[in-house]
């Protein structure tokens, strides 16, 4: 696949097909009227980007004027499930992520995700400090979907030390689809996106803008927001097991002693 493959634009979706992969789809909707989600054989998320929130089958999800302004909240169907999403303001952003079934039990019946369900990690130290919301964790009663999303203050690194999640290595390293989706505090803002391979057969660099999609099929992915703008963005994953499992660049693994040592920044977290 090549940059251009893997750097969408506003609105395009992920489907298996577009990346190359076997489970996740993912599409970012504004909605001003109803859409259809869920399905026989796959299991789906809606989380709440902005607007005025969304009634997901019976499930209330309050909105949030942007993902600045406040947690996310969520709805998890399971396989078989299918559910009208209603904007209950004039418009709502959503964005959805499915997966194919595998089988694995899972909640039986449609979750709704609050934002008081949505805990906070501050990760990293100096300015490799970012804030983790978790939305769907390894231990939520998914098959295959895991969602998060991710605060990164202005001139920050995160996604740091650079790591990825292509082989089949328990418990060291699982194979992990995922779709880095941006926004920024100011829109007109734009981050830097690398996405590279130990081998040297892949190293690609984007500036990233707001409402952009990058696919990471493999390697390590690492971030960095510009100077003056803060940046997030949210992670959609699937794979065959629930884990975050992953490996970092050896090259850079050191400087996670060193956090030991150091200050987290005083700015996260940027969501309380």
């Amino acid at each position: 696949m090549t940059a251009s493959d893997l750097r969408l634009p506003p609105g395009q979706p992920v489907t298996p097909e577009v990346a190359g992969w076997r489970y996740l789809s993912f599409a970012v909707h504004e909605l001003t009227s109803p859409m259809e989600v869920g399905g026989e054989g796959f299991e789906t998320a809606v989380v709440i980007l902005g607007g005025g929130g969304a009634r997901v089958g019976a499930l209330d999800l309050p909105g949030r004027a942007s993902v600045w302004e406040a947690r996310a909240s969520a709805a998890y169907l399971p396989p078989g499930a299918t559910a009208s999403v209603v904007p209950t303001g004039a418009s709502v952003t959503v964005a959805v992520a499915t997966a194919p079934a595998s089988g694995r039990e899972t909640a039986s019946a449609p979750v709704r995700i609050g934002p008081e369900d949505v805990t906070t990690e501050v990760r990293g130290a100096g300015n490799a400090t970012r804030q983790i919301n978790h939305i769907i964790t390894p231990d939520f009663p998914a098959d295959r979907l895991e969602v998060v999303e991710v605060y990164t203050p202005s001139g920050n690194w995160s996604s740091w030390p650079p790591h990825k999640h292509d082989t089949d290595d328990m418990p060291r390293e699982a194979v992990l689809e995922e779709v880095y989706s941006y926004r920024f505090r100011r829109p007109e803002a734009w981050g830097v996106q690398r996405l590279y391979r130990a081998d040297g057969s892949r190293d690609l660099l984007w500036s990233v803008r707001d409402g952009e999609t990058v696919i990471v099929t493999d390697g390590y992915h690492p971030f960095v927001a510009t100077h003056g703008d803060d940046a997030y963005y949210l992670n959609a994953l699937a794979g065959d097991i629930r884990t975050m499992a992953c490996s970092y660049d050896p090259a850079l693994d050191q400087v996670r002693d060193a956090w030991e040592a150091m200050a987290p920044d005083p700015r996260v977290p940027l969501v309380p």
